[in-house]
């Protein structure tokens, strides 16, 4: 059974139904002893980095999380919930993220280097392009998958599984052991995004 992780800062109605279809079990909770017992978590995520590290804070989720990660369960971040992820942010001013994936949120200049203007937020469709396979990405094709967002993972290509290019290659699948995080939204994403999802949901067959 998957657990999507409800914070009040998630898109949950668009993954649950995205899991639905794929006919995967999955519960929404915020109970964080529930949430434990999952056999996968997923982290959604809409809004502010700030605002969202806070509310996992107050609630204890932030915890729930570190202690599910370290069970050697899988997690997916998704949009926000893989930028979470990461060490820390600078989207309105600095904040410490879960630091369960080095690098850090930065925003999107909005000026190339040669001082052309481009346009923040990256929204629309986008090429990914597989760098390595992973558990949820064995053998992929690269194809086109729904971004929005004004933020990006700088970090390490030791963690990028597939990337895209705006201006500058934006990490757009990554994972390091079990906690994976996608920039984009797989379940807006159409059949590469929909494929994604149905890797992760299988990973709980494979354990």
């Amino acid at each position: 059974m998957i657990g999507i992780i409800d914070y009040g800062m998630g898109n949950l109605f668009s993954v649950s139904k995205a899991l639905e279809r794929l006919n995967a079990p999955y519960f929404i909770s915020e109970d964080k002893e529930a949430l434990l017992k999952a056999d996968a978590l997923i982290l959604p995520g809409v809004g502010a980095f700030k605002d969202a590290m806070a509310k996992l804070k107050e609630t204890g989720l932030a915890e729930m999380i570190d202690s599910f990660v370290d069970s050697g369960k899988p997690l997916l971040g998704i949009c926000l919930g893989m930028q979470l992820l990461f060490e820390s942010s600078e989207e309105h001013g600095y904040s410490e993220g879960l630091k369960l994936l080095p690098g850090k949120v930065v925003r999107f200049p909005g000026i190339t280097e040669d001082g052309s203007a481009y346009k923040v937020p990256h929204m629309g469709w986008n090429k990914l392009h597989f760098k390595k396979n992973s558990s949820i990405t064995p053998n992929m094709d690269d194809d086109f998958v729904y971004f929005v967002h004004s933020y990006y993972a700088d970090t390490k290509d030791e963690v990028i599984i597939a990337s895209c290019s705006y201006d500058k290659k934006v990490p757009a699948v990554v994972g390091r052991n079990n906690v994976y995080g996608m920039q984009f939204h797989p379940e807006k994403s159409s059949k590469l995004g929909m494929h994604l999802l149905s890797n992760f949901a299988n990973l709980i067959q494979e354990g």
